[in-house]
């Protein structure tokens, strides 16, 4: 039986515990033994290489040297590492380690709350396969993205709330890998209720499949 680790804090804004929770019943339904933390320095537990796939859900905070070694040596030697919104992007913002590995660190979202495209990229990719382009109201995260990614959704800034950004298309769900490893991120899901979205339930749960070993 394939083995996951869930791990959630930080700012209740995101519904760090909900969020989880939610993906671990998704994971459980798929015949994976699940665990779920509310400590991050579970992502680099004595055990983790023993994971199949490694979930944080974490906003901000820190992470140990020693933890984030042992998190990124999994991952590298074959661990999937997958997260959706604020998991990753903005967590633990001053491990480099951990920004290595993850593959995108949030800037911002201009306009907060708006109505926004999403753009499948490859529709050839199975993640993607029957997406079509969709509206979404919510964050419209700016990020830093890793140039080694496999971006397979993109939305573009209209240049609004931020003028000098009009005609960007911004990654929103990429994948990469690490080592042996798979990564998996998509930007949506900024409240748990968004999750229920079928295409983002959709690319979600294809994409965390894809990224567990």
């Amino acid at each position: 039986m394939k083995k996951a680790l869930v791990v959630w804090g930080g700012m209740e804004l995101h519904e760090p515990e909900a969020g989880a929770r939610l993906v671990a019943a998704f994971l459980e339904q798929k015949g994976f033994a699940v665990e779920v933390s509310g400590n991050a320095e579970d992502l680099g537990r004595e055990d983790i290489e023993s994971f199949d796939l490694i979930v944080p859900q974490v906003t901000g905070g820190e992470l140990s040297r020693e933890a984030s070694i042992r998190l990124t040596d999994a991952v590298a030697a074959g661990s999937g590492f997958a997260a959706f919104h604020h998991g990753g992007a903005t967590s633990f913002p001053g491990n480099a380690r951990f920004r290595f590995l993850c593959g995108c660190t949030f800037a911002t979202h201009p306009g907060d709350i708006i109505t926004y495209r999403v753009d499948p990229e490859r529709s050839d990719d199975p993640v993607m396969a029957g997406i079509s382009s969709f509206e979404h109201t919510s964050e419209q995260y700016y990020l830093h993205v890793d140039p080694a990614a496999e971006v397979l959704a993109t939305t573009t800034f209209s240049g609004e709330h931020a003028s000098w950004k009009k005609g960007v298309a911004m990654p929103v769900v990429f994948k990469l890998r690490f080592g042996r490893g798979h990564v998996f991120y998509t930007a949506l899901g900024h409240k748990t209720a968004e999750l229920e979205k079928p295409e983002i339930r959709t690319i979600m749960e294809r994409g965390f499949l894809w990224a567990a070993r």
